[in-house]
């Protein structure tokens, strides 16, 4: 059978329409003074010769291609048949007619080698001489019919989904369209084909050996994995790029790459503040979208990935030949000496070939059927990610596509673990989110995913798309509901201490239910989306006019409070308040109990002018400005920020890993945790629907639910923590036995120094002044504390 009848047998689409109005594939640009057709024709013809599945004969001018195998996909250098050594290359491309293989030497010559085998919708063959460094890319042949869902067009080099390395970068010239981008009636320029060569515009891939680290086998070999348990975790979200590019201690040379990242220098600051893992904006090599080069802006942030093998060339200092798997190893590896995780964000809900006005750059090109979701419309593409299509997960290539990169991210680059941006898409099955879907169901059984850390965005843009506190066991989730009632409580508009109550224990209410623990709350309060925490404190209204989309991009509700003037002011009392609220902020993410995320800078006082939408920013405000440092206001902020993930890490009563119970236990009577009101007593249910702006919670160190590494039950300090947001001070009496017969003052955060004069005793059952806008942290201590500080 055909290729293009069986593609009629297989798939259920609407009729084409019946009339044909002449050949307007070969168009080779638009012309303003031509009128289409309502209907463009549908030309089945390819532009070059297709030969049918199966063996034909390779043309005189290319290399031999022998049969190689079709596992695994991707191209793979090895000794083929009689030792020869070369590299065998396999491509899922289940619909297509024809697959040439394209060639390109160092001048940028291409040859073109039929793979004539195809095996399981496998097109493959074994090329000898092609070596590492080799680069490639591929043309697929057969049907142009966009009514349908087809959209082959071989005139369009194509980048191979496994390649491991990648060199160059899309332009997005008008060539690299499979169909005419320009043509005159927009609403049916995507069925014009547009038959031009693309190979010129278009990066290529490269062959990358499996001994790609920079050294030898063995040395990769030797690496050892922190292995952070989750309770233990400060996850610090950065960008490879923004986090060293204005480095003063990173070579230039360096700045701005993995290299970088590497850097003792850059590596120094992340252990100093005692974080332990590293979360990366998009590795992944990604485009950068056609509107953004046409203002002369790029996509910084990379949520628009194109190649899930390959780590981003522009983030290279050594080459792009291959060399930047090397050198992404290298990072990773100076990472883990460091005892640094490395998490990886990743964009597998779509692709930067958006939807039916986008370019042809891989997918779309190899099989746009198999790859996308389409609606019912096939010419549509379903789009439940804001970004014009989605990755049709159900699928059982697209489903492989997506865990043999994550396996090969693990296991042959070393990372530690994946936040999946918009994992909701991920999630979809025929008839929305299902937990149960066949993506979840796989990545629970594998047995190197599952033992991974993961972390979803727990949402998408689509129908029934917000699942937080929804995703299974071995899944943290970003929880946007902790950062809301924080930065709400904080700016005096929460109308009660319920959320706030949920958020600072551990969210049970979301996670508790599944079986989960408070680990599966990541809590953060600002994030690469949105406001960096001093505009949070600085600006009321995002402010994005340098994005050139008229301040429209970028969420309009902050939850943000500027203290009294929008934007930077001089008055000194503005910026003590700021100052303050940043302390505020920074203390009641770390003392909160689940996995804390801090964002590179927010320790720094880093600022973005007021832009919630930095995307496009690849400049000084997207980067992190290092000479804060030399400002004493900002360096103890950065001290602060170690100081208190310090505690966290010297008192596990603050990182449980079991939800609190809330129950007295015996002989005291005392509460695992316990809420008091201003009064000094217990809060009740009517004090939790009653407006308030201060609460305290008492956490007991005694007979924590966790054990030591060998099983020895753990014991703590008990702490009570004083949140107040009002304007005023507010006296608040301290709680008296059984509780404590005293209190030590670890932590003030009013005060420039955030302490006390060591060893500051406060009277259990006492009152004492809780200054506005403050937290304070005290260590609860008992009768024999007391003698053992007098003695």
């Amino acid at each position: 059978m055909s290729g293009a009848a069986e593609q009629e047998t297989r798939d259920d689409v609407p009729a084409r329409p019946s009339a044909a109005v002449g050949r307007l594939a070969g168009h080779p640009g638009p012309d303003p003074g031509s009128s289409p057709s309502p209907k463009p024709a549908h030309d089945h013809r390819p532009t070059a010769p297709a030969p049918r599945r199966g063996r034909s004969a390779a043309p005189a001018s290319g290399p031999a291609v022998w049969p190689g195998s079709p596992e695994p996909l991707g191209a793979r250098p090895r000794r083929g048949p009689g030792g020869v050594w070369g590299t065998n290359f396999a491509l899922w491309a289940g619909g297509a007619e024809a697959v040439e293989l394209c060639l390109f030497d160092e001048d940028g010559q291409e040859t073109r080698c039929p793979l004539t085998e195809f095996s399981h919708e496998v097109w493959h063959g074994f090329v000898p001489g092609v070596l590492p460094g080799r680069r490639y890319g591929y043309r697929v042949h057969g049907r142009w019919d966009p009514w349908t869902g087809a959209r082959w067009n071989p005139a369009k080099l194509l980048l191979d989904p496994y390649a491991r390395a990648v060199d160059g970068d899309f332009a997005l010239p008008a060539e690299v369209y499979g169909h005419v981008r320009d043509w005159p009636q927009q609403h049916v320029a995507d069925t014009v084909r547009d038959d031009r060569d693309s190979a010129p515009y278009v990066p290529k891939g490269v062959v990358v050996g499996d001994d790609a680290a920079g050294g030898a086998p063995g040395e990769w070999a030797d690496d050892r994995r922190p292995g952070t348990p989750w309770a233990e975790s400060v996850i610090y979200e950065l960008h490879v790029r923004g986090f060293t590019m204005r480095h003063p201690e990173v070579p230039p040379e360096l700045r701005g790459s993995y290299a970088g990242l590497a850097h003792p220098a850059a590596v120094e600051h992340l252990t100093r503040l005692g974080v332990t893992a590293v979360e990366l904006l998009p590795v992944h090599q990604f485009a950068h979208e056609d509107h953004l080069l046409r203002r002369g802006l790029r996509n910084y942030w990379g949520y628009n990935s194109i190649g899930y093998f390959a780590p981003h060339a522009g983030y290279a200092s050594g080459g792009t030949r291959g060399q930047q798997v090397g050198e992404f190893r290298r990072m990773v590896r100076a990472l883990h000496r460091a005892g640094i995780e490395v998490i990886l964000d990743v964009v597998y809900n779509h692709t930067a070939e958006a939807g039916e006005l986008g370019p042809t750059l891989s997918l779309r090109g190899i099989d746009n059927r198999g790859y996308y979701r389409l609606q019912q419309d096939p010419r549509r593409y379903a789009d439940f990610t804001g970004c014009g299509n989605t990755l049709h997960v159900l699928q059982p290539q697209v489903l492989r596509l997506i865990t043999d990169s994550l396996r090969y991210w693990v296991t042959e680059m070393g990372v530690d673990g994946f936040r999946f941006d918009l994992a909701s898409a991920l999630a979809r099955a025929a008839h929305g989110v299902d937990m149960l879907s066949p993506f979840l169901s796989v990545i629970a059984q594998d047995p190197v995913l599952r033992r991974v850390k993961l972390i979803a965005e727990p949402w998408d843009v689509g129908s029934g798309g917000y699942q937080v506190g929804a995703f299974p066991p071995l899944w943290a989730e970003w929880n946007d509901r902790y950062r809301d009632a924080v930065r709400d409580f904080w700016r005096g508009a929460l109308p009660d201490a319920r959320d706030l109550g949920y958020r600072l224990s551990g969210s049970s209410d979301l996670y508790d239910r599944s079986g989960r623990r408070p680990d599966a709350s990541v809590n953060f309060i600002t994030a690469h989306d949105g406001f960096t925490l001093r505009d949070l404190v600085s600006y009321e209204r995002k402010h994005n006019e340098a994005n050139g989309e008229g301040n429209r991009d970028g969420a309009p509700d902050n939850r943000a409070w500027n203290c009294g003037a929008e934007g930077e002011t001089g008055d000194p009392d503005i910026r003590a308040l700021r100052r303050r609220q940043l302390r505020n902020l920074l203390a009641t993410l770390l003392l909160s109990t689940g996995v804390p995320m801090l964002v590179a800078g927010d320790e720094l006082g880093r600022t973005q002018g007021g832009n919630n939408n930095a995307y496009c920013q690849d400049n000084e405000t997207g980067w992190l400005d290092w000479s804060l440092l030399e400002d004493p206001g900002w360096r103890a902020l950065t001290e602060l920020t170690a100081r208190l993930i310090r505690l966290r890490r010297d008192h596990p009563v603050l990182r449980r890993t079991a939800f609190f119970s809330g129950l007295a236990r015996p002989p005291e009577g005392l509460r695992d945790l316990a809420w008091f009101t201003p009064r000094g007593t217990e809060m009740t249910e009517s004090d939790w629907y009653a407006p308030t702006t201060a609460l305290g919670a008492y956490l007991w160190g005694r007979d924590l639910p966790q054990s030591d590494s060998r099983g020895a039950p753990l014991t703590d300090d008990s702490f009570l923590a004083l949140l107040h947001a009002g304007p005023r001070p507010l006296s608040f009496t301290l709680p008296g036995a059984p509780w404590a017969q005293g209190y030590e003052l670890l932590l003030d955060t009013s005060r420039e120094d955030q302490g006390a004069p060591p060893g500051t005793r406060l009277a259990a059952g006492a009152p004492i002044e809780l200054p506005e806008r403050s937290v304070l942290l005290l260590r609860a201590l008992s009768a024999t504390d007391l003698r053992q500080k007098t003695e």
